[in-house]
């Protein structure tokens, strides 16, 4: 890739990386077991991230943001198959065709001859067309274009019908996760036929799950931040976070998570901040997108 570094980019630091533990997914791929968030970010976040130790990055082509990503990864100064990119398919583009051309403009924007793995962003069930993008899906993945795909958003119900009328099982869904909506029947269910579970919006949001009482304490008992204790659940729990951030010291932060030890009953003391809430009510059983 090219060479078009600044001080400090991640070219210049990989000695100073991090270790990340890996998973293998159902399909063989291996993937960091956490990975960058991309949502609202941009160029020279995706370069302090790469330069922290990032190796997989979360885009999508409804952020926006995946030009931003291509330019950053040609910039660092890392190596092609170093970086694993995640990237979906618009909401509003489900259906095979569609799915076709949408992914080719996703590879224009990020300047790359394939995608590591490609996921449905949103089931949008009044459509009915998310089991045509599946099969659009699988046809890139025969054709070399990407290793490896999955999902977003998606219920037992709608996991069934794809492997029910495609004998194809995902090998990812990423489903919003966080002590405020811990989601442990989906993520069980994943588990139970073979599927990773991802966790987007893994902190949830910044938001007060953070402050409260119940994480503030078990942050303080560990020495670490409520942010690393929130992670580490994800991970005891069986998800891979996909957190961001903007700030270098808590992108580091955030990796610096695989040596802390929770209790099984601060486990469930996390768990009990459970509201069954999601951040925006976006409720896949009746969210559509177009």
């Amino acid at each position: 890739m090219a060479t078009n570094e600044r001080p400090g980019s991640a070219s210049l630091s990989r000695a100073r990386v991090p270790k990340i533990p890996s998973v293998t997914l159902n399909d063989g791929m291996v993937v960091p077991a956490i990975g960058y968030g991309t949502w609202a970010m941009g160029e020279e976040q995706f370069l302090d991230a790469l330069e922290a130790g990032y190796r997989l990055f979360d885009s999508a082509r409804g952020y926006g943001n995946e030009a931003e990503l291509g330019r950053a990864m040609a910039r660092s100064g890392l190596l092609r198959e170093e970086i694993l990119v995640t990237t979906k398919v618009a909401p509003g583009a489900n259906g095979y065709e569609s799915t076709l051309e949408d992914f080719n403009d996703s590879l224009a924007a990020l300047r790359l001859d394939y995608v590591d793995i490609y996921l449905i962003h949103w089931p949008n069930p009044a459509t009915g067309r998310f089991v045509d993008t599946w099969r659009a899906m699988i046809e890139l993945r025969a054709q070399g274009l990407v290793k490896s795909i999955g999902v977003c958003n998606f219920t037992a119900t709608y996991l069934r019908v794809l492997i029910d009328q495609t004998g194809v099982v995902p090998a990812i869904n990423q489903i919003e996760r966080h002590p405020r909506f811990a989601n442990l029947a989906q993520t069980a269910d994943n588990a139970s036929l073979g599927i990773v579970t991802q966790s987007w919006s893994p902190l949830g949001a910044g938001g007060d799950v953070l402050k409260d009482p119940v994480s503030v304490v078990i942050a303080a008992r560990h020495g670490v931040t409520p942010a690393q204790v929130v992670l580490r659940w994800h991970l005891l729990r069986g998800s891979l976070p996909l957190p961001r951030s903007a700030n270098p010291a808590r992108l580091r932060a955030n990796l610096d998570v695989f040596g802390l030890e929770l209790s099984e009953e601060e486990l469930v003391a996390i768990e009990s901040l459970d509201t069954g809430r999601r951040l925006q009510g976006q409720d896949p059983e009746t969210t559509n997108y177009s």
